[in-house]
């Protein structure tokens, strides 16, 4: 499945850039920049976030791109393009003033691939407090504002791009344009993608490394859990036991009630109602810090319990929310 991969920063805009290139019906991931995969097959380009970081600290970070930059289209923003320019023979400087809001871009090359179709000058928003003051003769300019000279430049001889605004943003009123023309057009990513079609691949995988294996998962009652739950289930249906365990800290009835649910979907779920051996263990605990420790150590000692009883699983599966992907 093509897809494209997004390097993060720490931006608080990463997941704004993952929603819109999803939007342009292309799959995307996002890794931090400390710990993200190598580019395979299906990887068709790479976007490198922002930051709150400086380039310029000698803490920044900054990842080995050798088997990136120069193989892969690849576009930086806004700390991603600083970061372009500042390891590969540029110069990045702190700004007179940090500059934030919205800046009239002038494309300088309507030609290039990036700018291809923008209307010049074009709004764009902008985020950061240093600025590009050198960069080699091949990183040819391709658009600028009043204040940044380097607002958006291209590699000669390389299929990297470097933009100091942020096209992820609504103000920057055609960055939507903008990153099409990366993601579809540089990138030749197809646009066919969907939810739908990620059910269908996601299972298909799941079948492929689980094989005739056994499962566990562990249960909320949530969202998250339940439609890991359900994907799993639809790879390999009777592989999976899930185990739902009731801390006595649910809402009145809701154990039953979600038991009950589950059963509908044709799901496997082991009920553990261990609600008196929590009430006792946070009986007189008044700091909110100790309760979730007692509660996160109680829970995991008795879904341990539990999955001991079943012989032969070999995973251990778990839903959540995709920022924890990052976060975690």
């Amino acid at each position: 499945m093509e897809k494209i991969l997004i390097i993060d920063f720490g931006s608080q805009y990463t997941q704004l850039i993952a929603r819109r290139v999803r939007e342009l019906n292309v799959y995307c991931e996002i890794h931090p920049f400390n710990h993200f995969p190598e580019p395979d097959a299906d990887t068709k380009g790479v976007i490198l976030s922002g930051s709150p970081s400086s380039v310029r600290d000698t803490e920044a970070p900054k990842p080995d791109l050798s088997g990136i930059k120069g193989k892969l289209p690849l576009l930086g923003v806004c700390y991603g393009a600083q970061l372009l320019a500042n390891e590969y023979g540029g110069e990045v400087e702190g700004a007179p003033s940090r500059e934030y809001g919205r800046a009239m871009l002038t494309v300088t090359d309507p030609e290039d691939a990036l700018m291809k179709g923008l209307p010049s000058p074009t709004q764009v928003w902008m985020s950061h407090g240093d600025t590009i003051t050198y960069a080699p003769d091949t990183y040819r300019i391709i658009g600028s504002t009043e204040n940044v000279k380097y607002a958006a430049y291209h590699i000669e001889g390389e299929q990297t791009w470097g933009i100091q605004f942020h096209p992820e943003v609504y103000h920057s009123t055609d960055g939507t344009l903008l990153l099409s023309n990366f993601v579809l057009g540089i990138c030749g990513c197809s646009g066919t993608w969907s939810p739908a079609s990620f059910i269908e691949t996601t299972v298909e995988e799941l079948k492929a490394k689980i094989g005739d294996e056994r499962v566990i998962l562990g249960l909320s009652g949530g969202v998250d859990s339940s439609v890991a739950a359900m994907l799993l289930h639809k790879a390999i249906g009777s592989q999976l036991t899930c185990i739902f365990v009731n801390n006595g800290l649910l809402r009145k009835n809701e154990f039953d009630e979600v038991l009950e649910s589950y059963k509908g979907m044709g799901l496997n779920v082991i009920g553990v109602d261990a609600s008196e051996r929590f009430y006792n263990d946070l009986k007189g605990v008044t700091d909110p810090e100790q309760k979730r420790k007692i509660i996160g150590r109680d829970f995991v000692e008795v879904f341990n319990a539990e999955a001991k009883k079943i012989e032969n699983a070999r995973w251990l599966a778990q839903g959540t929310i995709y920022p924890d992907v990052i976060e975690s």
